[in-house]
């Protein structure tokens, strides 16, 4: 059987786009900085643990912490959650059980022993919180820290808040307020970029 000649035109276009975007992405892959985690549950979610990964594209400008802050003074979590819908995909966050989604605010500063990352960005909403429009839609943020240690890998750790919102405390000061209790991070893997793009 003989195959017609726009045919086989047809398969190597998409043999060729297929190598293409392959070869794009394992190259685009490459200077990223990925992060994996597992995170056990504390107090009420005591003996579960989930599969955490940050992907880092590039860390947020000192120029977006400003506006997050403005943001948060004009118009407190809801500010936020619209200034973060704003910004550009900086990252992207898995966890396990969802789909995954884009962080917007990925920042890092170095410690004694190595580096501090702190990343938010404005949660999903699931359908059925939607639909019941239950108490959990004001919490419509995910944060989490993490502390890495350069010099003593086993004590990397850090905290993941997966439903939270940013609010005053008595004293004044920005606090989280969660849903549940926060998730506790462990055995952290650091896949390093290409050095001088994250």
């Amino acid at each position: 059987m003989r195959i017609p000649r726009y045919l086989i035109r047809v398969l190597n276009g998409i043999l060729l786009a297929g190598l293409v975007t392959a070869d794009g992405t394992s190259f685009a892959r490459d200077k990223y900085e990925t992060i994996d985690a597992q995170a056990f549950g504390t107090g009420t979610q005591m003996g579960q643990n989930i599969g955490v990964t940050l992907n880092i594209y590039e860390f947020s400008a000192p120029a977006d912490r400003q506006i997050l802050l403005q943001a948060y003074q004009q118009g407190q979590n809801k500010g936020l959650v619209t200034a973060l819908q704003k910004m550009k995909a900086v990252g992207h966050i898995e966890i396990t059980g969802t789909l995954g989604y884009d962080c917007s605010y990925i920042a890092m500063t170095v410690t004694p022993t190595g580096r501090k990352i702190v990343f938010v960005t404005n949660r999903q909403i699931r359908m059925g919180e939607a639909w019941a429009d239950s108490n959990s839609m004001s919490f419509d943020l995910t944060a989490g820290a993490l502390e890495l240690n350069d010099q003593d890998k086993s004590k990397s750790t850090g905290n993941l808040y997966p439903a939270a919102q940013l609010v005053l405390n008595k004293e004044g000061q920005l606090q989280w307020d969660l849903l549940q209790n926060p998730w506790r991070l462990v055995d952290l893997i650091d896949w390093k970029g290409t050095q001088g793009i994250n």
